[in-house]
């Protein structure tokens, strides 16, 4: 059988996914990856996504394709899977080999090496950065959109992005509380399948030293309001 391939292409923004911008060299070097040790390429899949968030579905499908055919999850470069160590060690322990083009002949260890190399200096430059806009402030100097004139004649693409931005970070901060309450919700619905009522279910909580995640206790509306939003996918939830 031939040695087969999948490969994960990522980009961080939707105007570079549209372009194809950053796509192309990804694919090309996984072309000639594949080319060079006799693989086949069996399927490919394309992220638009940033590094920073942990839900990936094409990365999803991209591992349980791999695992399910025994081929090599194969990426252009390692900070196309993640610059951060805990999320890189998660695909690492999912049972399929993967490689790096830019540097395929790394084993596990130097891949965490590598990762949290690449993860302190993506903080380092963060930091810097962050230190260089609040010394900015400080002397007057106004900063991005508060420039004066930067949104003359474009007020439409200034509207479209305020929009833009709050979906996104909805959509973060529903992935986050999923996250948080997601190994409460089996016990929440059966008891209430069961009959109980929020307010039982509530009582269950605090006895059990569950709290909300700003660590208040438990009442029947932050009970609806939980279930409601990890079983509609709705931002809405206890604080």
């Amino acid at each position: 059988m031939d040695r087969q391939i999948v490969g994960y292409l990522r980009v961080s923004t939707e105007r570079q996914g549209a372009s194809g911008l950053g796509l192309e060299a990804q694919r090309g070097a996984v072309e000639s990856y594949a080319q060079s040790i006799g693989a086949m390429v069996r399927q490919w899949y394309t992220e638009v996504e940033t590094g920073k968030l942990a839900a990936r579905p094409e990365l999803e499908m991209a591992l349980a394709h791999a695992r399910r055919n025994k081929a090599v999850l194969c990426v252009a470069k390692l900070d196309r899977l993640s610059r951060n160590v805990a999320f890189l060690a998660k695909v690492m322990d999912s049972g399929v080999d993967f490689t790096a083009c830019d540097n395929p002949a790394a084993n596990r260890l130097t891949l965490h090496i590598l990762a949290a190399v690449a993860e302190a200096e993506a903080k380092a430059i963060s930091e810097r950065t962050k230190a260089a806009l609040a010394a900015a402030k400080v002397r007057g100097t106004l900063l991005g959109s508060a420039r004066p004139g930067h949104w003359d004649g474009h007020e439409e693409a200034r509207r479209h992005g305020s929009k833009k931005g709050a979906a996104t970070s909805a959509k973060v901060r529903a992935q986050a509380a999923r996250e948080v309450y997601k190994d409460l919700l089996p016990m929440m619905t059966g008891a209430r399948a069961e009959g109980q009522s929020l307010y039982k279910i509530a009582e269950r909580l605090n006895s059990e030293g569950h709290t909300t995640r700003r660590g208040r206790p438990w009442g029947p509306s932050q009970v609806a309001r939980v279930l409601h939003r990890l079983l509609t996918n709705d931002q809405s939830g206890p604080r």
